[in-house]
């Protein structure tokens, strides 16, 4: 049964790869600037943002929940880093109190999930609305304009050539994998996932394992919420708006089970580039960002259905 599944997983990646790599080659005959080395600094750039909210992403979906309110995260984390380097408090302490809020909004998604056993939908739908009232309701409904040339790096800076969201980008990920395959806080993920019965039975805390996974969603917003407001040089209320859906899309695309259980963040990789390459290769054609959107829809079905295909939907 687990080399069925290994070989699932096995043929959905390469099947990514294959996508990806079809789309390349597309590209490179029908955009002349798309295999430009700005074009794939820019590509990495996009990505960057979408795939560290997908590691996120992935833990929580492993467990079999889900988390609506990354993007007012995003846009809370902004919103407070901005407001407080605009009253002259230093951009390191701005952050660090962004941090905290973050941190707070992911423990209390995870004690309404583990604790008051909420739907995990239904709770972050809640707490998705609310905190985006406050962003709004904090701000007045209007943007912070960032000067502090230091904070700004975070966003449009780079080292010895690179860009640091890139260079974000890979440590969350690096991070996000030895967590997941090589520690035992990544072992009761996927135990729960799985089973969240037989787990709390066999001596996992559950409710501190899923709160954690909903902090570590929040702590990848509150990156993605800094580097946007770095980028754009202001804290907007409205930021990450529908960025929940392209994290959820790249978790599912990669091959994370909905159900929670089976999946790897490797996959969900796979499943952000993925998205990355289609919506800069759109962009470059000049397709309707309306048509866009059903495109995105249709891989979301696609990757669900092969999912009820090669691991089993129980009904």
């Amino acid at each position: 049964m687990m080399q069925k599944k290994d070989l699932a997983k096995n043929l959905r990646q390469f099947g990514l790869i294959f996508v990806a790599l079809f789309i390349i080659l597309v590209m490179s005959f029908l955009s002349p600037v798309f295999l430009t080395s700005q074009n794939i600094t820019n590509i990495l750039r996009q990505i960057s943002l979408n795939g560290i909210l997908s590691v996120g992403m992935t833990f929580v979906i492993l467990t079999g929940g889900i988390d609506l309110s990354v993007g007012s995260v995003v846009a809370i984390a902004g919103v407070i880093s901005g407001s407080m380097m605009a009253n002259g408090t230093n951009w390191f302490v701005s952050c660090i109190a962004a941090l905290v809020l973050a941190v707070i909004c992911g423990l209390i998604n995870g004690w309404l999930i583990s604790y008051i056993e909420f739907q995990p939908f239904i709770a972050t739908l809640s707490t998705m609305t609310i905190g985006r009232g406050m962003a709004l309701a904090y701000s007045d409904g209007k943007p912070y304009t960032i000067t502090d040339e230091s904070f700004i790096q975070i966003g449009q800076g780079a080292v010895f050539g690179i860009p640091v969201p890139i260079i974000l980008l890979i440590l969350f990920c690096a991070a996000g994998l030895v967590i997941l395959n090589m520690t035992t806080f990544g072992r009761y993920v996927f135990a729960i996932g799985g089973n969240k019965n037989a787990a709390r039975l066999s001596g996992v805390r559950t409710r501190r394992i899923q709160m954690a996974v909903y902090v570590i969603s929040s702590i990848c917003a509150w990156m993605v919420g800094l580097i946007l407001a770095a980028r754009i040089s202001s804290g907007q209320p409205i930021a990450g708006e529908s960025y929940e859906m392209d994290a959820i899309a790249a978790t599912a695309i990669g091959g994370t089970s909905m159900n929670g259980g089976i999946g790897s963040l490797t996959g969900t990789i796979f499943g952000f580039i993925l998205l990355g390459l289609l919506n800069n290769s759109m962009n470059l054609m000049n397709i309707n960002s309306f048509y866009q959107q059903i495109v995105k829809g249709l891989l979301i079905i696609l990757a669900v259905f092969l999912d009820m295909r090669t691991k089993g939907k129980k009904n």
